[in-house]
């Protein structure tokens, strides 16, 4: 048999087989734990580390195997508790002390920004990029991002990081575009 004919037929064979286990691939592909993801959509998304796991979606995996109790998330809280007790089936517990204290009020943290001197510490441990600034720069806080973790206090050298209850949304006080683009073209004819 000619040399090209047999390459053109292997290759035909191996092309059809890639087809074979591609599709294959996709009909039986096998999605994340469903269990896992519905913890996870339980959990407060604040990635505080609180629950000694770096972040929610770990945490939830730790449930999941049953490597975790569901009562170590301060953000989530008693509601959070509950809400897992039931998904799982399990038995309410009381928040874990060892892990925090549920706030009463959501809280944000602010920088007191004459005395930040730029250190950049607090951005390097924030789990949200709600810090912004740069080396020996002021720095400031996202407030729509913040989680209110506190992770940056600590990390803080010379304690410009406090904690305060989180505002009301801008949203709701925001001025009308029209009347904004009023406000600005008068402003600049002054």
């Amino acid at each position: 048999m000619n040399p090209i004919v047999s390459l053109i037929i292997i290759s035909i064979v191996a092309l059809a087989f890639g087809f074979i286990v591609m599709w294959v691939s996709k009909k039986f592909k096998v999605e994340g734990n469903p269990i896992v993801e519905q913890i996870n959509a339980i959990l407060p998304q604040t990635q505080c580390g609180q629950c000694d796991y770096p972040g929610c979606k770990p945490y939830a995996t730790a449930i999941a195997n049953g490597e975790a109790p569901i009562n170590q998330c301060p953000p989530g809280g008693e509601e959070g508790i509950k809400k897992l007790a039931e998904l799982l089936d399990l038995e309410v517990l009381e928040l874990n002390p060892d892990n925090g204290d549920e706030k009463s009020i959501d809280m944000v943290v602010e920088i007191v920004e004459p005395d930040c001197i730029g250190c950049t510490k607090c951005i390097q441990v924030c789990p949200v990029d709600a810090i912004v600034g740069a080396a020996k720069q002021m720095h400031t806080i996202i407030l729509d991002a913040c989680t209110g973790c506190d992770l940056c206090i600590p990390a803080c050298p010379v304690d410009c990081i406090i904690s305060i209850p989180a505002p009301i949304p801008n949203t709701i006080n925001r001025i009308d575009k029209p009347q904004l683009f009023t406000l600005i073209n008068e402003a600049q004819q002054l």
